[in-house]
C-alpha cells in the first residue's frame, strides 16, 4: 500500500473524531505555541537591550564600586564611596583612551513650577555626560565647568518634565523650577529621545552640576558611578585596562587585594545580559516542552485505544493482503499527523502570541524562525516516539484472533 493511500486511511480515521483528535492535540499545541512564544520573546528582549545600549553608545563605559560585605553581609553597592573626586581627577589627567568623562549623583526630588509639579530624580553630572550618552540640546545651553566649580543652581530638563511642568507649550529656558526646597533655574531643554526600547522614559530627567546635586541635595563628597567615554569603540578594552590600573593606584590596592570598583565597557554588559536572557529563555522553554511530552503522552494512550477499537478493521486487512508493515506504517502516520496538524496550529498561534507579546512589552516584533524549524522537527518526532509502540502493537496483532473481536 502507498504512502498517499494510507495518508488519505489517516485523514479519514482522524475525521471520524474530530473533537477527541482536537483534545489528543491540545498538549502538542500548547507546548509548540509556548515553545514559538519565549523563543521569540527572547530574542526581542536580546535585540531590545542591543537597541538600548547602542544609543548609549556602544564605546561607552560604567565604573562602579563593588559590593561590599560587612560581617560576611552583603551590603550592596548603594553603601560604598570608593569613587571620589580624586579619582575623577586622577583619571581625567591619566587615560589617553578615554574623549570623556562624567561623575554621576542622583537622588529622588519633587519638582514644582507654579501650579504644577512632578516626581522624579535630579541627576548630578558633568558637561561631557551629553557626549557618552548621545543626548543634545533643544532649546538652550548645558551648564559649564565653571558651574560645576561655583555649585550653580542651574538644571537641564528632558521632555517629559517639560511637557509636565510646562504644559501650555511656554519656553522653560530661564523659568525656576523648585526642586523640593532648592530653587533651580532651567537654562537648556533636551532633544526627545522618546521611550527606550525596554520601556524606560529616556526624556523623565533633570540634569544638574554634579557638584550641585553632592552638596545641596545630598551631602556627599563621593558618586554613585563614573560613566566614560572611549576614543572609538576599538579602543573601549584599552579604556577600561587604563581606568582599572590608575584607579588601582588612587586607591592603593596591592597586587594580591581584590579591587574596590568593577569597570565594565558595553561589550561585557551586552555579554552578561545576553547570557541571562539565554538562560532564562531555555528555563522557559524546557517549561514549556513539558507540554509536548504529556500532549505526546496524550497521543500514545489514544493510539492504543484507537488500535483496540479498530482491532477487527486490522484483521480485516490484514486477512486481504495487508503486510505488517503496512498495518504499522497506517497507525504510525495516524499518530504523525495528529502531532503535525497539532503542530501547525500552535505555530499560528505561537506566532500570533509573540506578536500580541511584543505589543504589551513594547519590544521589536521578531519571529524565531530556528523556532519554526524546531517545532516542526519536534512534532515530527513525537509523532513517531509516541506512535511507534501502539502502530507495534496493532502490527503484531494475530489477524485470526483480530477477527473474532468482538
Amino acid at each position: 500500500m502507498n504512502i498517499t493511500n494510507l495518508l488519505k486511511i489517516a485523514l479519514q480515521a482522524i475525521g471520524r473524531n474530530k473533537m477527541r483528535a482536537m483534545l489528543t492535540m491540545l498538549g502538542i499545541i500548547i507546548g509548540i505555541a509556548a515553545v514559538i512564544t519565549m523563543l521569540s520573546l527572547g530574542e526581542s528582549v536580546r535585540q531590545s537591550m542591543k537597541d538600548e545600549f547602542a544609543e548609549m553608545g556602544t564605546n561607552s563605559i560604567m565604573v562602579m564600586p563593588a559590593r561590599q560585605r560587612r560581617g560576611g553581609v552583603d551590603m550592596g553597592k548603594s553603601v560604598s564611596k570608593s569613587l571620589d573626586l580624586k579619582d575623577y581627577n586622577a583619571l581625567r589627567e591619566g587615560c589617553h583612551y578615554v574623549a570623556a568623562f562624567s561623575p554621576t549623583v542622583s537622588t529622588g526630588a519633587q519638582m514644582v513650577y507654579g501650579s504644577r509639579n512632578h516626581s522624579g530624580a535630579v541627576t548630578g553630572v558633568s558637561p561631557d555626560y551629553l557626549i557618552i550618552n548621545n543626548y543634545t540640546m533643544e532649546r538652550g545651553l548645558m551648564f559649564t565647568e565653571m558651574d560645576v566649580k561655583s555649585y550653580a543652581k542651574v538644571c537641564v530638563l528632558g521632555k517629559t518634565v517639560v511637557d509636565e511642568l510646562f504644559p501650555d507649550g511656554s519656553n522653560p529656558v530661564g523659568q525656576t523650577v523648585r526642586f523640593g526646597n532648592i530653587p533651580m533655574k532651567v537654562i537648556g531643554v533636551l532633544k526627545s529621545k522618546g521611550q527606550g526600547n525596554m520601556g524606560q522614559d529616556a526624556d523623565d530627567l533633570a540634569l544638574a552640576p554634579y557638584t550641585t546635586v553632592q552638596k545641596r541635595f545630598m551631602g556627599i563628597n563621593y558618586f554613585n558611578m563614573l560613566m566614560a567615554s572611549a576614543i572609538n569603540q576599538e579602543s573601549s578594552e584599552l579604556a577600561a585596562t587604563e581606568i582599572t590600573h590608575i584607579l588601582r593606584s588612587t586607591h592603593n590596592i596591592g597586587p594580591d587585594d581584590e579591587d574596590d570598583f568593577e569597570v565594565m565597557t558595553m561589550d561585557e554588559i551586552l555579554t552578561s545580559m545576553d547570557s541571562v536572557m539565554s538562560l532564562l529563555t531555555l528555563l522557559l522553554t524546557c517549561i514549556a516542552g513539558i507540554s509536548l511530552v504529556v500532549g505526546g503522552i496524550g497521543i500514545m494512550n489514544i493510539m492504543y485505544v484507537t488500535v483496540t477499537e479498530r482491532t477487527r478493521e486490522i484483521g480485516l486487512r490484514m486477512s486481504i493482503g495487508a503486510q505488517q508493515r503496512d498495518i504499522l506504517m497506517q497507525f504510525l502516520l495516524e499518530s504523525v499527523v495528529l502531532s503535525l496538524l497539532g503542530g501547525m496550529i500552535g505555530i499560528v498561534l505561537g506566532i500570533g502570541m509573540a506578536y500580541i507579546a511584543s505589543m504589551l512589552m513594547k519590544t521589536p516584533y521578531i519571529i524565531s524562525y530556528s523556532a519554526i524549524a524546531l517545532s516542526f522537527f519536534v512534532c515530527v518526532a513525537v509523532g513517531v516516539f509516541f506512535g511507534w509502540y501502539p502502530a507495534k502493537k496493532a502490527a503484531n496483532l494475530d489477524p485470526i484472533q483480530a477477527l473474532r473481536w468482538e
